[in-house]
């Protein structure tokens, strides 16, 4: 059974942490609103070989709901603390969407040394781009902007815009109204104007040379929904050659394929 803990990472702000099993540690940070509760199965699988951390980011799910620090270089000096509360050492770290630019700014404030190894799970390491046609971005300026105008300005703009991703790029097959349901309320947890500040800092980030970096100093696998495959492999291969990239369903392929993205977690994990 998974133990719960919450830990201070700076006087009134606390992060929910689960933590079940032994071994290596293997530690797992959700994206953008959402919560420890997407990773459940990756919990249930690995904690039978690893010790599996799974990670509330500030102001999601159980972790403390705060005004400040909600960008992504708070959020590295967040995962720094915890990984130091619970005496974390050579971790692999595995983030999801936006969880994986609060691991490269962990690595460019911190290094690797404290790394075994990395899985990103489909983010580009620089969300915005003017060069489209070369680059694996999260999508046009323009489009980017009117999701952050239209859509993260109040509650039921924050349910719309969830509801149409997950329909559109986190699953391929049909949801089910319960498991939409549960998507939304994930992301509900958070409040829409903090979560509009989150999705803003995302945007603007680049974190290219921690990407390229880090692949040249512990092995990293990046893997990426079936819809960006082709140009995020291309763009990967240039940019951080030695890295491995895999190709699995939508955005949430760990949730819908779980079997399949464990299995390739435990090969990479094992080679």
């Amino acid at each position: 059974m998974a133990k719960e803990s919450y830990i201070e990472v700076e006087p009134g702000v606390e992060l929910y942490v689960l933590e079940a099993g032994e071994g290596e540690p293997i530690v797992f940070i959700p994206g953008f609103t959402f919560t420890t509760e997407v990773f459940q199965e990756q919990l249930r699988h690995f904690s039978k070989t690893h010790r599996t951390i799974v990670i509330d980011p500030r102001s999601h799910g159980k972790s403390t709901i705060t005004l400040h620090g909600n960008e992504y270089i708070t959020h590295g000096t967040d995962l720094a603390k915890v990984l130091e509360t619970l005496q974390v050492k050579s971790a692999t770290l595995l983030g999801w969407s936006f969880g994986c630019l609060t691991v490269w700014e962990y690595i460019r404030q911190f290094g690797t040394d404290n790394i075994k190894s990395l899985v990103m799970v489909d983010m580009p390491p620089k969300s915005l781009s003017l060069q489209e046609d070369q680059d694996w971005v999260e999508g046009k300026l323009d489009d980017l902007a009117a999701a952050y105008n239209t859509y993260l300005r109040n509650p039921k703009g924050q349910r719309d815009f969830i509801s149409a991703y997950a329909t559109g790029v986190m699953v391929q097959r049909e949801l089910k109204e319960e498991e939409l349901n549960w998507i939304v309320q994930q992301s509900l947890q958070t409040p829409y104007y903090i979560a509009a500040n989150l999705f803003s800092s995302g945007l603007f980030c680049d974190y290219r040379e921690e990407a390229r970096v880090a692949s040249e100093s512990v092995p990293t696998l990046t893997i990426v929904a079936e819809h960006w495959g082709e140009v995020a492999t291309a763009y990967l291969q240039k940019l951080a050659p030695q890295g491995k990239v895999k190709v699995l369903g939508g955005h949430m392929m760990f949730w819908e394929h779980s079997e399949t993205f464990n299995e390739i977690i435990e090969e990479f994990l094992s080679a």
